[in-house]
């Protein structure tokens, strides 16, 4: 060889290898010739390899520049050091040869070789230097190499030196050990981190840590440790890194770059994961080592280095396994914030509302953790081929032909594999299906829970949730009773072993299953069975995430279409047709309509017209179908239906705009809000709940106006701003915002509207009749016309004519305010209701609400056992001890046949054949069979899981239902939907899947250790040092990681509750083009939600490489006390041992993980049982009362010195109310706004219990009756009209108690019935979420509907026709007086006009009675209802 003729001929080293010298003896080294090449140059060319690769990868990642640090400096030292000592090598030899001492070229030519790759070396680590890099995973392994070939050339020299002195040859000697020294000083150099560059912002400790820390996640450890002796809190964890961030994964103009390099990303991972596949197949030197066992002659060092060789592999395995699971999920995260992301600005930016919020969370929330758990499992779908394909070689080299039977087997149970999983395609459909069915239905509930509790049909609606719930378990528990199937068929390591043995045994007597084939084919097929048992979860992933996969890539595709939003000229419509989709048919046809700059443009019609669908057309709301919308200028909205944030009130008047301070107090008094202000504890800053629960509806109206005119945009679109507040205020506010003299006088503005006084003051008037408008033009020229605006005009003079004529002297004091005199705003002492005032008191003076959950979140380290009992409970305890003894037995058989079989192959060998060979393989077969009819365990496991997910969710929902609704006031809807959505998703899905998978791994995991202990005693010396470490790691980890847990599932609240804000308010927001600002806060809160789950992913990591580890430990200390003791240790019983020892890694990374993903999402249990610990309201039915009584007949209602309070601590919001109704009496109920109209009903609905005396109706005291004994025995029409998702005959009756004839006739008298006869199904139309399909006035109407059905004794109207033109008002007054004749009517209302028609009026003043009498004697009196009819221009 040219090796061999470069090293010339030296005694005793004569040749490049020497086996005699290497391999067969006691004392082994290599020859001086190897190891003065081969091994020397191996770390060159490794380097030489690398560096047009590695320098290309550093030109192209500058990360900034490091200055010259110590550490730098040393190394450049030593390198240079090491170059002079390998140059003074050369130069010796040359020096040798001219002495005329002989010298091959190998002298010269290794130390220079040598010399020239350090000059490379330090020029690569200037090179790191330059780019930033603070430590090269390249540099350290060329050290580390360099390092050991170095240590073997000093162990060479120390052993020729003993033998010939050291004298001989002594500048080699020297130069050695100085060579040895210093490339040790450059491997601990290059251990340790460099300082940070310049400019350098990331404050990730990965970044900072060195390579080998990085490749062990030992970097992580600081944060382990301290969540260990503190709680962890959302500052303790590091920032996001910059290219994690939402800014720059969703960008739009990167986004297609960003996912190239997630390909990347993806392909980088792939190869990781083929390197960490491969070494398994590397990991047969077990057979080397049996060999050893069974060969007494041979070097007792063989075993120690095959011992050594193999924990050497699997350590390698456990790096690149765990690097593969740490970027994949890295990966999955990224997906998760593009996906997150991306439907967020869908929900933002989007025109039409194609889904619901429900499913929008449950797609943010449980099909995007489908699609990371996809990442992971992914390549096991097309490296598992690769690896049963190499298994079945080395079968074939071990067994011959016999190998055959084991691919018949597998091939046989394909076809099943394939079977089961598209018939568990098809339930995993159906349950995705009933999933989204029930949040959307859950978040329906959620939104309007108020509405249901009024009405009492929390039944109602539980029993609906309930029984989509029961599909979907029925769906889950078939799909996973398949999965458990799919599993035990590909799970199939004993049959493989058993058919191959019996044909390769039974075919012929020749053939002797030794230790070693025996042994090796087990290892060979425990690594095909983890290709088996690793493929159902790949198939699982994939299954799952192919039932979103349409939605996904082609819907959300679709979903994700932003339509451009146009500005060009002036407001322009032409030729306009209009639908809310392609499918339904157009609203508005045939709109041509030009708003001139700077104009007041007033837009009427009677209900249904399409007065709103008009506003909408302008915002991009609607499918246009024919014609052209042009706008100028930038636009401000102001819906019929208030749109409030979770903020404060400044907050939601500035909407992102910088505080004006001058601009703003003219805003806050134009719009009524100083008063109001001047009466909240916090003034400005004073929070408002979600939705604006916890403020009126006429002060979130002019929140919502003052947002609107503080933005100073050019065109203000106002969809009826004045139908919620009082006369007085709604003149008011037209006289000083909307009006000729308004703050709005230069802007245009278009006014949907039915106060017909205002109409005189607004430049041009639209008509809208059916959708079309009827007529353009100013009030002189559509008054004379005598149009469809007169027609207008004549029905409202009639109906005030008609609503004055309830009392004498109607016509002389109702008369409408003379056109050009508006009544002098008086400001009113308008007060907050108690309910803001408690909440604000809760909240006051905090910045952000969501996060104060924090605090309550993490009350504790672990997980409480308890969580675990009432997990256990909930599964059933004796189906708990049941499944405990089918795992026992089962590992006792699989111990006893493994067993069996290392006495198998000890059987002595006479004439080349085996005795009793049919024995053995029918006890074999045997023990497999019965330990397969224990495999029964899984599904058991899954069966008991459903149980408790079943018991759990019911716990949940009627824990929440029987919820007051302050907590609804109290608890933001996303916290709710996330209990619903994710956290029952991990009870459903996650927990009984890792809860199997723990018992199947802690049981195999106690049978090694049994094996290796019965094989060699010795080995639990090292055992159980072992698994005390295993178990301080695991507390470590567990302590950190469930305080992570809580963390993130927090962080995820807020996400869904900003998703949920938006989704209600994304006209607002598209309107005013502040998409980026919500875009801006959506990123923030996904990247604090990112900035937990990231350290949670690399805690999983930092686990699992530290315990694989401790197992690999377990497999060296396993082999070599069998090493040490194999002069009384059988093939057959060390083959058992090791082939089981080497299973420990993967059983204890597997194990871990399942331990961990037990204890981070046991957590839901506890978040799902918390609110069975907060205050419930009273019964619903009490059985001891109105049994056979025939109670609420008259309709008589008392107040005996009635006081209500909202909380305990506060101040009474009603005061000692003293009054009595008469059955049939008519009843209208006024004051200023917070003067306790609405709380008077809250009362008598009992939403609020009393503080103080009783309130009777029919002299039953009503606190003693169960809440839904009273509420369904009143009806109640609310302010703001509430429909649910579903079909319109479910929205007018949700108990199904009434007749189609019923419906019809309620219809009619609600001026609906054409209008719904005109639709497609008629009164199975389907209502969208929130009935945007209909408009306020048509919502209302159906509420009123709905409660002419139920013709109850007592009707409470709670300003149930602000929404709807005086026409229609009075329509429905008409038809209720007629309808509810009988019954008691209480009518809460600010247009005078709806109660003057009353028997008596209520008159309250800041929660006391100011007057109680008829019209006629209130009116004489001149007090406050007087003065509030002076307001309203009535007199």
């Amino acid at each position: 060889m040219a090796l061999g003729r470069l090293c010339g001929s030296r005694d005793g080293s004569a040749g490049l290898w020497d086996w005699n010298q290497t391999w067969y003896t006691n004392s082994p080294r290599f020859t001086w010739c190897f190891e003065n090449t081969v091994l020397a140059w191996i770390p060159c060319a490794y380097l030489w390899i690398c560096f047009p690769f590695y320098y290309s990868y550093l030109r192209h990642k500058n990360k900034g520049y490091i200055r010259m640090s110590h550490i730098f400096k040393i190394k450049m030292v030593l390198g240079f050091l090491l170059v002079i000592l390998c140059f003074s090598n050369v130069f010796f030899v040359m020096w040798e040869i001219s002495q005329g001492i002989p010298r091959t070229p190998a002298f010269f030519i290794s130390p220079a070789v040598l010399g020239i790759t350090m000059i490379l070396a330090m020029f690569l680590t200037q090179a790191e230097r330059m780019m930033g890099i603070r430590s090269s995973g390249i540099m350290l392994i060329y050290w580390l190499l360099t390092f050991l070939s170095a240590l073997v050339i000093f162990s060479s020299k120390i052993q020729r030196g003993l033998e010939r002195g050291f004298l001989e040859d002594f500048f080699h000697h020297v130069a050695t050990y100085l060579y040895v020294s210093l490339v040790l000083g450059e491997l601990v150099l290059f251990c340790l981190v460099d300082h940070p560059p310049f400019f350098s912002k990331n404050q990730c400790p990965e970044a900072s840590s060195s390579f080998l820390s990085k490749i062990t996640y030992w970097w992580f450890s600081g944060l382990v440790w301290k969540g260990c002796r503190q709680s962890l809190g959302v500052d303790d964890l590091w920032s996001v890194r910059k290219k994690d961030s939402s800014e720059e994964i969703v960008a739009w103009s990167v986004s297609w770059i960003q996912m190239q390099k997630n390909r990347w990303c993806f392909f980088v991972s792939d190869i990781t994961s083929v390197l960490h596949k491969l070494i398994n197949i590397v990991l047969m030197s077990c057979s080397l080592f049996l060999e050893f066992i069974e060969d007494q002659e041979a070097p007792s060092w063989h075993g120690y280095f095959y011992a050594f060789v193999l924990v050497l592999l699997a350590c390698l395995q456990t790096l690149f396994e765990q690097r593969y699971m740490y970027m994949c999920l890295v990966l999955g995260l990224r997906l998760k914030t593009a996906v997150t992301g991306l439907v967020y600005r869908k929900v933002s930016l989007a025109s039409r509302k194609t889904v619901t919020v429900g499913e929008i969370v449950n797609l943010v929330s449980v099909d995007v953790q489908k699609l990371m758990d996809l990442i992971i499992y992914f390549n096991g779908t097309w490296l598992a081929p690769i690896r049963i394909i190499i298994c079945f070689v080395f079968l074939w080299q071990l067994l011959g032909p016999s190998a055959l039977a084991s691919i018949a087997v597998f091939l046989f149970l394909l076809p099943l594999n394939f079977m089961i999983t598209k018939r568990r395609s098809h339930f995993q459909v159906h349950f995705m299906k009933h999933k989204d069915e029930r949040a959307k239905l859950t978040n329906a509930i959620l939104s309007d829970i108020k509405v249901i509790k009024l009405y009492g049909w929390e039944k109602t609606f539980m029993e609906k949730v309930h029984a989509i719930r029961r599909q979907e378990l029925q769906a889950l528990k078939r799909s996973q009773i398949l999965f458990s199937e799919m599993v035990w068929f590909c799970f199939a390591p004993f049959q493989i072993a058993f058919v191959m043995f019996a044909v390769y045994t039974l075919v012929d007597n020749t053939h002797v299953l030794d230790a070693q084939k025996a042994f090796v084919s087990l290892t060979l097929i425990n690594i095909l069975n983890t290709a088996h048992s690793f493929l159902p979860f790949s198939i699982n992933a994939a299954v799952q995430v192919n039932c979103r996969l349409r939605f996904f890539f082609f819907g959300l595709m679709s979903f994700l279409y932003i339509p451009p939003l146009k500005g060009k000229a002036s407001i322009i419509i032409r030729n306009g047709t209009f639908c809310w989709s392609k499918d339904t048919s157009p609203c508005l046809r045939r709109i041509d309509l030009t708003v001139p700059q700077g104009s007041l443009l007033a837009v009427v019609g009677q209900v249904g017209a399409g007065k709103s669908s008009l506003l909408s057309a302008l915002l991009g709301d609607l499918e246009k179908m024919d014609g052209f919308v042009t706008m100028k200028g930038t636009a401000a909205y102001v819906p019929q239906q208030a749109w409030i944030q979770n903020a404060s009130v400044e907050d939601n008047i500035l909407f992102g705009k910088k505080m004006d301070e001058t601009w703003f107090n003219r805003v806050v008094d134009a719009c009524a809000l100083q008063p109001d202000l001047e009466s909240f504890p916090a003034g400005q800053k004073s929070e408002i709940g979600e939705k604006g629960i916890n403020i009126s509806g006429g002060q979130k109206q002019r929140v919502s106006l003052a947002r609107a005119v503080y933005q100073r945009s050019s065109i203000y679109l106002l969809d009826d701003p004045l139908s919620a507040v009082d006369a007085h205020v709604g003149q008011h506010i037209f006289e000083h915002v909307l009006g000729p003299n308004g703050l709005l006088k230069d802007k245009t503005r278009v006014l949907v509207t039915h106060m017909i006084s205002v109409l005189h003051q607004v430049d041009n008037i639209v008509v809208l009749v059916n959708g079309m408008i009827a007529e353009i033009g100013s009030y002189q020229e559509l008054s004379q016309r005598n149009g469809a605006f007169a027609e207008f005009l004549q029905s409202h003079n009639t109906a005030e004519e008609k609503a004055c004529s309830g009392f004498p002297g109607g016509s002389a004091l109702c008369q409408s305010a003379t056109p050009g005199k508006s009544a002098q705003h008086k400001e009113s002492n308008t007060s907050v209701t108690m309910i803001f005032i408690s909440y604000l008191q809760l909240l006051v003076n905090t910045t952000d609400l969501t996060f104060q959950l924090f605090f309550f979140l993490i009350a504790s380290l672990q997980v409480n056992t308890s969580v675990y009992a009432a997990y256990l409970r909930a599964a059933g305890l004796p189906l708990c001890a049941y499944i405990i003894l089918l795992f026992t037995c089962q590992q006792v058989l699989s111990f006893f046949r493994g067993y069996w079989l290392s006495v198998w192959t000890e059987d002595p060998v006479h004439n080349g054949t085996q005795q009793y060979t049919e024995l053995r393989v029918g006890v074999f077969g045997a023990l497999g069979v019965i330990q397969g009819l224990f495999h029964l365990s899984p599904t058991a496991v899954f069966l008991g899981g459903m149980s408790a997910s079943h018991k759990l969710f019911l716990q949940l929902l009627r824990n929440v239902a029987r919820s007051p609704t302050v907590f609804f006031e109290e608890t933001p809807i996303g916290n709710l939907l996330n209990r619903f959505s994710k956290e029952m998703d991990a009870i459903d899905s996650i927990i009984p899947d890792k809860l199997k998978s723990l018992l199947g791994f802690l049981f195999n995991l106690l049978e090694i250790y049994l094996v290796i202990i019965v094989a060699t005693p010795k080995a639990a010396i090292a055992i159980v040092p072992l698994t005390a470490f295993y178990a301080v790691f695991q507390h470590f980890y567990v302590t950190t990681s469930c305080q992570l847990r809580r963390l993130e599932a927090a962080s995820r609240s807020p996400i869904y509750s900003h998703i949920s804000e938006t989704f209600h308010g994304s006209s607002v927001i598209r309107a005013y083009k502040d998409q980026e600002r919500f875009i801006t806060k959506s990123n923030s809160l996904v990247d604090e939600n990112l900035r937990i789950c990231f350290p949670g992913a690399v805690a999983d990591r930092w686990l699992a490489t530290n315990l694989e580890f401790l197992g690999n430990g377990v497999v060296l200390f396993a082999a070599l006390f069998a090493a040490i003791g194999r002069t009384h240790l059988s093939p057959g019983t060390a083959g058992f041992s090791i082939s089981y020892a080497l299973q420990i890694t993967g059983v204890l990374n597997w194990m871990v993980r399942s331990w961990t993903e037990i204890e981070n999402n046991i957590v839901s249990v506890e978040r799902v049982s918390e609110y069975s610990r907060t205050p419930k309201e009273a019964p619903w039915t009490l059985n001891n009362k109105l049994q056979g009584q025939v109670w609420l007949t008259e309709g008589r209602i008392e107040f005996r010195n009635y006081s209500l309070r909202y909380r305990p601590n506060l101040e009474l919001a009603l005061k000692h109310i003293n009054l009595t109704i008469n059955g049939k009496e008519k009843i209208g109920i006024t004051g200023r706004t917070g003067a306790g109209k609405s709380t008077l009903a809250a009362g008598l609905l009992r939403l609020v219990e009393a503080a103080e005396g009783a309130i009777l109706i029919d002299g039953q005291d009503i606190a003693q009756l169960g809440l839904h004994d009273l509420r369904m025995k009143i009806t109640v029409i609310p302010q703001d009209p509430v429909l649910f998702s579903g079909t319109l005959r479910m929205n007018l009756d949700p108990l199904n108690q009434y007749t189609d004839a019923d419906i019809w006739t309620a219809l009619e008298l609600t001026q609906l019935k054409n209008f719904v006869a005109d639709l497609p199904e008629q009164l199975e139309y389907k209502c969208t979420d929130q009935g945007e399909n209909l408009s306020t006035g048509q919502k209302q109407l159906v509420c009123l509907a709905r409660a002419l059905l139920q013709k109850a004794k007592v009707l409470i109207l709670d300003e149930a026709t602000a929404a709807i033109d005086t026409e229609t008002d009075l329509q429905i007054q008409s038809a209720l007086r007629t309808q509810f004749k009988e019954s008691t009517v209480l009518t809460i209302a600010h247009r005078i006009n709806t109660i003057m028609d009353c028997d008596r009026i209520l008159v309250l003043e800041n929660g006391q009675i100011a007057e109680f009498d008829t019209p006629k004697q209130l009116i004489a009196q001149k007090g406050l209802f007087y003065k509030l009819m002076e307001e309203s221009g009535l007199v």
